[in-house]
């Protein structure tokens, strides 16, 4: 059995990750850490994980941890980066959920999360965990930086065109948006049912703390620089991503191979499913799974390719995509504790 530690387990990515480790057959979970609420038994607090956990939350130990094989990191940006150097040492393997080991460019890291990096030697080391892309090096890898909500929907729904050089890379648009829970659990006026109930809004128009990891990773895929305007907004539900992705195809694309392009570059992977040309995915249809759904359109007379790509911010976005990558690193197959379909209605 692998032995998993969770730092920062009070949180909605926290709880997700115990919800699907509870039916991992071959994960045993030896501690979950919350300073605030240390020794409350997690049942009480997530009486969904009645009869599945007898943890209480506990004091983060760093030798308690270093004892574990893998350990998770669902905390505030900028707590892994100080834990993880001394994980390291004592060979402990990590899926950090956070933000701290996404982006190489750690200038540009400090800008988005207003601190300065103190972990820069495992930044550079690090492996940025889109099974998709990067699954051999995420099998090798000691320290795996999970991907956030947005750039998973993003990227994914960009990539076949993007390594195939069928658009214009510097006018790519994301239009994306989330459910509230894609904000955490923290208190917060902003997101009470009374503020965002029967609403709807654009936030980070004028820059989101995504967008650096999303030109990232699309151009790594394009092999250049990219030009990508990204605006998140704000739904009245709890989860789910929908993403409506924008490009303006080249003089060499061929419109009517794009369908076969996009279903041979996923036909292997078990957690993308394109749909039939000109369908209309709906978060609904991976809420509580492990899946991006996506499909492309295209409208009469436009030289623009609409892909509309949507996951589940907290599963595919965050804690079930880090339960695959814990999967691929061990040499597991990497849809075990994933495979339940979603739940509908």
């Amino acid at each position: 059995m692998i032995k998993i530690g969770i730092v920062g387990g009070t949180g909605y990515t926290g709880v997700e990750l115990l919800r699907i480790l509870a039916v991992h057959p071959e994960v045993e979970v030896k501690c979950i850490t919350s300073r605030s609420e240390a020794g409350m038994p997690v049942a009480d607090m997530y009486p969904n994980l009645r009869g599945h956990f007898d943890l209480a939350f506990s004091e983060p130990d760093p030798e308690q941890l270093a004892e574990c094989d893998l350990v998770f990191f669902a905390t505030p940006h900028g707590v892994a980066a100080r834990m993880v150097p001394e994980l390291m040492k004592a060979g402990t393997r990590v899926v950090d959920l956070s933000a701290d080991f996404r982006l190489k460019d750690l200038d540009v890291w400090a800008k988005w999360y207003g601190m300065p990096h103190e972990s820069p030697e495992w930044a550079a080391k690090a492996v940025y965990g889109l099974p998709e892309v990067a699954r051999d090096e995420i099998r090798k890898a000691q320290l795996v930086a999970n991907p956030g909500c947005y750039p998973t929907a993003v990227q994914l729904g960009f990539l076949p065109l993007l390594e195939n050089g069928l658009v214009d890379p510097s006018r790519l648009i994301a239009d994306a948006k989330s459910g509230a829970s894609g904000a955490g659990r923290q208190a917060s006026t902003g997101m009470l049912h009374g503020e965002i109930g029967e609403s709807f809004k654009t936030y980070g128009a004028s820059g989101h703390r995504h967008l650096p990891e999303i030109r990232q990773g699309l151009g790594q895929a394009a092999g250049t620089g990219v030009g990508v305007t990204f605006v998140p907004h704000l739904l009245p539900m709890i989860r789910g991503i929908e993403a409506t992705l924008y490009a303006e195809l080249n003089d060499t694309a061929d419109f009517e191979r794009l369908q076969a392009l996009f279903e041979e570059r996923y036909r292997d992977e078990p957690f993308v499913d394109v749909m039939p040309f000109g369908s209309h995915p709906e978060t609904r249809s991976v809420r509580g799974a492990n899946h991006c759904r996506m499909a492309l359109h295209r409208q009469e007379q436009s030289n623009v390719v609409i892909v509309t790509s949507v996951i589940d911010n907290l599963v595919k976005g965050a804690a079930g995509q880090a339960v695959q990558n814990m999967n691929i690193m061990f040499g597991l197959d990497e849809r075990l504790g994933l495979n339940a379909p979603a739940m509908l209605p």
